[in-house]
């Protein structure tokens, strides 16, 4: 049950779930890649794994409740962001740089976009929170008595 601060509720658990599956499908490939073939892109495989820990980070960090949580999930889900972005481009731009893909390469093309999409959908919805999750409150009812979302 979430508990009036947590970010656990409504579109929060969709969010949560999406993580979640997000970090077991990145966790997966780069586990796979880092064993199978490392040295032919080490580096798109690094970033495979630093993806999977990302999503993690932030699936834990949407999870529990609480302002440092909140924070976390803030930077991390701003890293993701920022991560998506000039991973993305980069791939468009030097394919040399990622002989084989990640899973940012293309904007998370791989994922159906879900990388880049996940990321929007966070913050905003970290956005809408901001007040509740700094303050420790929940949402306010109009006659001041608190609701769960």
């Amino acid at each position: 049950m979430a508990t009036r601060s947590s970010l656990a509720t409504g579109v929060g658990r969709v969010l949560i779930a999406v993580y979640g599956i997000l970090a077991l499908a990145a966790t997966g490939r780069s586990v796979v890649q880092i064993i199978e073939k490392f040295s032919y892109a080490p580096f798109a495989y690094t970033l495979s794994a630093l993806a999977a820990v990302v999503y993690i980070v932030a699936m834990i960090a949407l999870i529990v409740p609480g302002r440092t949580w909140y924070r976390v999930a803030c930077v991390t889900i701003g890293f993701e962001m920022a991560g998506v972005l000039v991973v993305g481009t980069l791939s468009l731009v030097d394919r040399q740089l990622f002989p084989d893909d990640t899973v940012w390469s293309y904007y998370g093309m791989g994922y159906l976009f879900a990388p880049l999409v996940l990321p929007i959908a966070g913050l905003w919805w970290l956005r809408k929170h901001h007040r509740a999750a700094v303050t420790g409150s929940g949402p306010v009812a109009p006659s001041g008595a608190r609701t769960s979302e």
